[in-house]
């Protein structure tokens, strides 16, 4: 029998190879990262992108894990399978990736958020940075209290990037804002922890944020709720989540992560897939603020301008967003 979508494994060994059984595949897969397929934010919009692909008539199968044990596992028996590409979002992925990709040399597997070079490997990455300077304004024009806050997941390079942009995005608008940076727990877990991401952002509330920016997947889905109780602004992330508290979502910091799913499916299919890193920035459209009718009543005519000159001005060179991961310190937090 053939699958059209496997569904979530709930443990490693017996369990995965009974989901994976049938027929050798042909199609693109997609193993999702933790938080899982519906998560609103990061996997989601991974699989908007593989949806994307199957409405113009392509064809894959997914799977959500259950464990970092599994991960391995998963896209080993993809491969074996003889799925094509295999589309990995997430930097979790690279130690299994580095693994198993070297016993599949004619597999093509897609790796978001980290870079991986192997030959049959493709990385792509993102200017989070950039992205979240534009939110960053926008938080600090909307701010009444002078006191923003950022919740990532926990202290990690690529959080930290998205982290430092939104300071150095609000402090050019004002430099005397206050930014609060906390974090939902230690490791990877975070991005699962709804509930703790709820707690920390209560507590810059309490501290005199009135906008917060999730930086936590899944998990800042109790951001923007606690934001919003409180009568506050959130900042969602990764896929546009202003429809999730509309009123209270100032904006969302677009990753484009259904782009980079959509075009390593779609490039197998006809051809165009290559090796190697493709970075995804501002003047690629591959980061962005969002605006729909959900944030409309937020925003002003001046901070959309605000953001427009922003963009130009970085696409251009204008203005250089400083990244995090080029040497482990953001000169604005």
């Amino acid at each position: 029998m053939k699958f059209s979508t496997l569904t979530k494994a709930v443990a490693g060994g017996v369990a995965l190879s009974a989901l994976m059984a049938g027929a050798a595949f042909a199609d693109a897969a997609l193993v999702y990262d933790g938080g899982g397929k519906f998560d609103k934010s990061f996997n989601e919009a991974a699989y908007n992108g593989a949806e994307m692909f199957k409405a113009e008539g392509g064809a894959y199968q997914d799977l959500e894990i259950s464990g970092d044990a599994m991960r391995e596992q998963a896209i080993r028996q993809f491969a074996s399978r003889g799925n094509n590409p295999i589309v990995m979002p997430g930097f979790s992925w690279e130690t299994a990736l580095k693994t198993v990709a070297p016993e599949f040399p004619d597999t093509k597997f897609t790796i978001i958020d980290t870079v991986v070079d192997l030959p049959n490997v493709q990385s792509v990455v993102f200017k989070e940075q950039e992205g979240s300077y534009l939110v960053g304004i926008l938080a600090a024009m909307k701010s009444e209290s002078g006191k923003i806050g950022v919740v990532p997941a926990f202290n990690f390079d690529l959080l930290e990037a998205f982290a430092c942009g939104y300071a150095q995005g609000a402090k050019s608008v004002n430099p005397d804002i206050e930014v609060l940076e906390t974090y939902v727990g230690t490791g990877f877990e975070a991005f699962n922890d709804p509930g703790k991401a709820t707690e920390v952002a209560k507590s810059q509330l309490d501290q005199g944020a009135d906008v917060i920016f999730q930086v936590a997947g899944g998990a800042g889905a109790g951001v923007l709720q606690a934001a919003a109780d409180a009568g506050k602004f959130g900042i969602g992330v990764d896929s546009n989540q202003n429809h999730l508290h509309p009123g209270s979502v100032l904006t969302s910091m677009v990753k484009r992560v259904d782009v980079a799913t959509y075009n390593a499916m779609k490039g197998v299919e006809d051809g165009t897939w290559a090796p190697g890193v493709i970075v995804l920035g501002l003047a690629e459209d591959g980061v962005g603020a969002a605006f729909d009718d959900n944030n409309a009543s937020l925003i002003t005519d001046d901070m959309k301008a605000a953001v427009e000159k922003a963009s130009a001005d970085i696409i251009s060179g204008a203005v250089t967003v400083h990244d995090f991961r080029t040497d482990k310190a953001c000169p604005s937090l």
